[in-house]
């Protein structure tokens, strides 16, 4: 009598506590590689359009002419192009109030920054939790599985006079399958977590680093708007 050792004979001839547990796995797996091919598309998206912005942006055309060509187009808004126009936006309304100082204008436009600088950091970070919540568990689901599957596999000898190999040996190779589904669904869940999470922490350095180099622009441009001010009530 031959043995089927198809994953599916394994399947079918497992209990149902490790049915369940490869179920709830596979259906892990499935969720996984929908995020992980989701969010890499989107990384993807976002290091090209920042690769964009900043061609465009140390290019050395005037600020206000690429805000205006940069808000055409706010569905296609993110990375640092979401930043400049949350700064560059704020610094326009404060340059239009009279009396407001240098200090303030730069504050409040830094601070417009930051907040578009979180928004952009979740729409990076989305899904992350979900992976990292896979591949975590997902090796102790599968190994709750194999325990199960062993102890119900020993239970059933229990009412037998002369085990053997042959007896013991399908019952333990259908409760590991439990173990090898749950390890076939963390690993890749952990390997995409890390490289994303690498990969963000590197977008976002890259974000600190922008807004600096544009606050410094911003207070020079603020400076030489003050001046004018002053000077042309002067010449009144």
């Amino acid at each position: 009598m031959s043995i089927d050792s198809s994953l599916w004979a394994y399947f079918m001839n497992a209990g149902l506590v490790v049915k369940l547990v490869l179920m709830l796995l596979i259906g892990a797996s499935i969720i996984s590689w929908t995020y992980i091919l989701q969010r890499w598309f989107y990384l993807k998206d976002v290091r090209n359009a920042t690769f964009k912005f900043e061609n465009k942006f140390w290019a050395g055309g005037d600020l206000a002419e690429l805000y205006e060509a940069s808000s055409r187009n706010p569905a296609e808004t993110r990375g640092l192009d979401a930043i400049f126009q949350a700064g560059f936006k704020e610094f326009i309304r404060l340059q239009k109030q009279i009396g407001m100082s240098a200090e303030a204008m730069m504050e409040s436009a830094k601070r417009a920054m930051r907040v578009a600088q979180m928004r952009e950091q979740d729409k990076l970070e989305n899904h992350l939790p979900m992976l990292a919540t896979v591949g975590s568990t997902s090796p102790y689901i599968g190994l709750f599985g194999t325990v199960w599957g062993i102890m119900l596999s020993f239970r059933a000898l229990a009412n037998v006079q002369q085990a053997t190999i042959s007896m013991v040996a399908p019952g333990i190779a259908e409760a590991l399958i439990a173990t090898a589904m749950g390890l076939f669904a963390a690993i890749p869940a952990v390997v995409a977590y890390n490289r994303y999470a690498t990969e963000i922490g590197r977008l976002l350095n890259r974000f600190d680093s922008f807004q600096d180099e544009f606050s410094n622009i911003l207070m020079r441009q603020t400076q030489a708007h003050l001046y004018n001010q002053a000077h042309a009530e002067l010449t009144r």
